[in-house]
């Protein structure tokens, strides 16, 4: 990888090319998850993309293009947030086969309850939680992503941790329909 790095900061387009198909798939995923928008999402990777072209030649050790290239992509997705600050309702259509188990309803509950959970976080904690539990980095090394003290990341992770499960626990709440008298 490091001598297609290498090739790409010298101006080699195929190079380039190659890089964009090794990590694309999973930038897209970290910006979809981050934006909870495939929209959004995609217009952050394109000007991630468009950045890493353009400062690819400034970059100090080829060994860590992954890790620079996600760098710009959250920064990326904190731009499009920015941009969009109203989120648009995503609609899923769920395929109706027949009759579900009930292990299958709770689950798609469950998915959507955190989905809604994880709407109400700042593009930040949702940065922080995606970088920790979907791509599985350290804090230290999302601190390193995100440019900020490595206290600050884990304090992101705490809150945004601790919204999602109030957040979660107030939709499972009874709705009180009416005062006993």
């Amino acid at each position: 990888m490091r001598d297609v790095v290498e090739r790409a900061m010298r101006g080699d387009h195929d190079a380039f090319g190659l890089l964009v198909n090794s990590t694309s798939d999973r930038m897209f995923a970290i910006a979809t998850r981050i934006l909870r928008d495939t929209h959004l999402a995609e217009d952050a990777l394109q000007s991630s993309l468009i950045t890493a072209w353009r400062e690819l030649p400034r970059l100090r050790d080829p060994d860590r293009f992954e890790a620079w290239v996600r760098r710009l992509l959250v920064h990326a997705c904190y731009a499009e947030a920015r941009r969009r600050r109203q989120w648009a309702g995503n609609v899923r259509v769920l395929p109706v086969d027949g009759p579900a188990d009930r292990d299958e309803i709770v689950s798609v509950n469950d998915r959507d309850a955190l989905d809604r959970a994880f709407r109400r976080l700042t593009v930040e904690q949702r940065a922080v939680v995606v970088l920790h539990h979907h791509v599985g980095l350290p804090l230290v090394e999302i601190a390193e992503t995100l440019g900020i003290p490595p206290g600050t990341a884990r304090s992101r992770l705490h809150y945004a941790t601790r919204l999602l499960r109030a957040a979660i626990e107030a939709d499972a709440a009874p709705i009180n329909q009416g005062r006993m008298a």
